[in-house]
């Protein structure tokens, strides 16, 4: 049996970002509409497979205004965790894949008999487009403390609140409102490296990510102040790689983790640009200790 078609849907001019594309916040809610149904066709639920551990999500291609979203979904027991359920999204217009997110699981060996007989009709190979790249596969550590954070040279990208127009049926905030927050703050961590927006704009670049791995831990209810810490991770000649650290403010926990990778791109030639060397070199200043 194929994959099931879990989401048809378009990109909005409201949906796109400075780089004329579909902003990664929007990517990542056409991906938790596509898992909604994805659950409501099979039964699927986390009362079987336990919480969600990884959403892994790789950029393989832009999406326009006016692109039409297709999104298919399966079951793979091949892959990188126990139980990986994979959502797949194309320009339905052209058939080219767009981007993946790879949700993993890890249920217990009691449970995982009674899931693979549920999702017998969806079970395929894992595909190697959305297989982790740039990051491993297992979870982000969510013991961490602030303090050792910033004297690791983390720093504060931004403040946020916890809204009910931010959180979906469970009351709790969706992972559309965590990429929100990180990408309202990621340019400030680019600014501290000298990619300000006078350069970009003068060179006609722009800032993109290429693949981005999110760790959830408890819950985030309506009402919860947030902050995020953020830091270099790694440098190479086209890529960098950071961290976002999403802490609730009141009782200093850590709620969720982002790697993410990403590149300079030139917004004509849409293609990735050699980081200059200076950036390289303020870069590398900030990697976290």
């Amino acid at each position: 049996m194929p994959a099931l078609e879990t989401l048809r849907s378009f990109v909005n001019t409201w949906e796109c970002d400075e780089n004329d594309h579909l902003n990664v916040q929007f990517y990542f809610a056409k991906f938790e509409e596509a898992d909604r149904q994805f659950r409501f066709m099979t039964g699927f639920s986390e009362a079987q497979a336990g919480p969600r551990r990884v959403r892994h999500v790789r950029y393989q291609g832009e999406m326009f205004v006016g692109s039409l979203v297709e999104i298919t979904s399966h079951a793979a027991f091949d892959g990188p965790y126990m139980l990986n359920i994979v959502h797949v999204m194309r320009d339905r217009s052209t058939g080219r894949i767009t981007a993946t997110a790879l949700d993993g699981y890890a249920p217990s060996d009691r449970a995982i008999k009674d899931i693979r007989k549920r999702l017998d009709n969806v079970i395929l190979e894992m595909p190697a487009d959305a297989a982790p790249r740039s990051f491993g596969a297992a979870p982000a550590t969510l013991d961490v403390k602030e303090a050792d954070l910033r004297a690791a040279n983390a720093q504060l990208i931004t403040r946020a609140t916890v809204l009910p127009r931010d959180c979906v049926l469970d009351g709790n905030a969706d992972d559309r409102f965590i990429l929100a927050c990180l990408t309202d703050g990621a340019p400030h961590l680019w600014e501290s490296a000298g990619m300000t927006r006078p350069w970009l704009d003068k060179h006609d670049y722009g800032r993109v990510a290429l693949e981005m791995k999110l760790t959830r831990g408890m819950p985030i209810k309506a009402g919860t102040v947030l902050h995020v810490l953020s830091g270099i991770t790694s440098v190479s000649e086209k890529t960098f790689t950071f961290r976002h650290h999403v802490f609730e403010s009141a009782s200093q926990r850590l709620v969720a983790v982002m790697d993410v990778t990403a590149i300079i791109m030139d917004l004509e030639a849409r293609k990735a640009v050699k980081l200059p060397e200076e950036a390289r070199g303020e870069l590398r200043a900030l990697i976290m200790g």
